[in-house]
């Protein structure tokens, strides 16, 4: 089942497909919960009446509400039962973020932060050296981060076929998390082809999240994880400039989960007794290629921070500092494992491709100014990854192995029983 992005409401959507599975994987018709529960309904943070910070959201909530982004998605779930290592069960896909329209010829400037280096994001060099961004944001999984930048690199020579002849070559910016819990990562199953697709149905206005694109085999605080996404709007006052924050979350421990200040995963735990890991349904279903367990809960994180307020990219790194910020509210501790990667750009101001003169003008923030922004990221983050568990799905993937979708029921019952907690 490989579904290409479409744009969706945040409301609940019916979603009718039919499973076709490779070869030695029979289709999945009579266990929805074996693969990725799309019917199921979820909500947003605001929908439990928790409201993250003092900035309203745009009009989607989403890191499209900064004008000109577009977001796409290529969905893989194929497949059951035991780990055949380059076959499947398939659990991935790709999230492609485009930062606006033509940016090979009006490059956004650009910053990162990498919080903890236990990963990778691709292309960080060039963005250091150059200061801009000038090509879309890939992110995916470990194993499949060549695939999916020889995508990008085929879809950017469609567009700009002087690439490699009379043009500057690229590197493109591919980020990546390791699914490799629930899916067959050694199989490398977003097709270059696939991105390209991605890239092409990529649009703007709200953004799918949860168990999809690169989020769908990702663990968040041991619940199942994703893709979120959120954004801010200053008033006019503070120049009216937009923030959006999209993440893609497969990092933390139960313990650790906070939301709105409550310490969740620790009430969670109690309530259930035992730390919730992998599921094994039976040990038939165990890969006779099984070998015993890496600690795999320290994970990954991927932030991507768009803002229209004119930065430079000395400042957009700033705003990506502050992205950490928003993830550590809720628990993290950035463990030794972990790969948290932040990348910012601005759409506030062009830069040339091939400038005709040897001068060009940029709009330029003053820093006295950029308080508001940093507020803002800080909040936005924090809400993306808290929408990515909520809106994430239980999925169960290789080996049978199953991580659940945070219970409302059990959210709802610990908010409400918390004692200083106030929506």
């Amino acid at each position: 089942m490989r579904l290409p992005f479409f744009p969706l409401f945040h409301a609940a959507c019916l979603l009718t497909v039919l499973l076709i599975s490779p070869s030695g994987f029979p289709p999945v018709l009579a266990e929805p919960a074996s693969f990725v529960s799309a019917t199921e309904t979820r909500p947003h943070v605001r929908d439990l009446g928790i409201e993250i910070g003092q900035y309203e959201s745009g009009e989607w909530n989403a890191i499209t509400d900064v004008p000109g982004v577009k977001v796409g998605h290529v969905t893989i779930s194929e497949g059951h039962g035991a780990l055949q290592p380059g076959h499947g069960p398939v659990r991935t896909g790709a999230t492609v973020i485009i930062p606006r329209d033509d940016v090979w010829h009006h490059k956004v400037p650009a910053g990162a932060f990498v919080l903890n280096g236990t990963g990778e994001m691709t292309g960080l060099a060039w963005i250091a050296e150059s200061g801009f961004l000038e090509y879309p944001i890939a992110l995916t999984n470990t194993l499949n981060v060549p695939r999916v930048a020889d995508g990008v690199m085929s879809w950017m020579i469609k567009q700009y076929p002087g690439i490699g002849i009379s043009d500057d070559t690229l590197t493109p910016v591919v980020a990546e998390c390791d699914d490799s819990r629930l899916n067959d990562s050694q199989g490398r199953h977003v097709s270059p082809e696939e991105v390209v697709q991605a890239l092409e149905d990529a649009a703007s206005g709200p953004v799918q999240e949860g168990s999809v694109g690169a989020g769908t085999g990702m663990v968040s605080y041991q619940f199942k994880g994703g893709i979120g996404t959120a954004s801010r709007v200053l008033s006019p006052a503070k120049g009216g400039y937009r923030v959006g924050v999209l993440v893609n979350a497969n990092h933390g421990r139960r313990d650790e989960f906070t939301m709105a200040g409550v310490p969740v995963g620790r009430l969670y735990e109690k309530e259930e007794k035992t730390i919730a890991q992998e599921v094994i349904t039976a040990p038939s279903r165990q890969s006779k290629n099984s070998r015993p367990r890496k600690r795999q809960d320290s994970g990954s994180i991927i932030i991507i921070v768009a803002t229209d307020a004119p930065l430079d990219a000395r400042q957009l790194v700033r705003l990506s500092r502050r992205a950490t910020i928003g993830l550590a509210r809720t628990g993290s501790v950035a463990h030794h494992g972990s790969g948290d990667f932040v990348l910012a750009f601005s759409t506030g101001n062009s830069i040339p491709h091939y400038p005709s003169d040897p001068t060009f003008v940029m709009t330029h923030l003053a820093d006295t100014h950029l308080n508001p922004l940093f507020q803002a990221t800080v909040e936005a983050t924090e809400e993306a990854i808290l929408n990515a568990l909520l809106q994430a799905t239980t999925v169960t993937g290789r080996d049978g192995r199953r991580f659940e979708a945070i219970s409302l029921e059990k959210l709802r019952a610990i908010l409400a029983a918390y004692p200083s907690f106030s929506p």
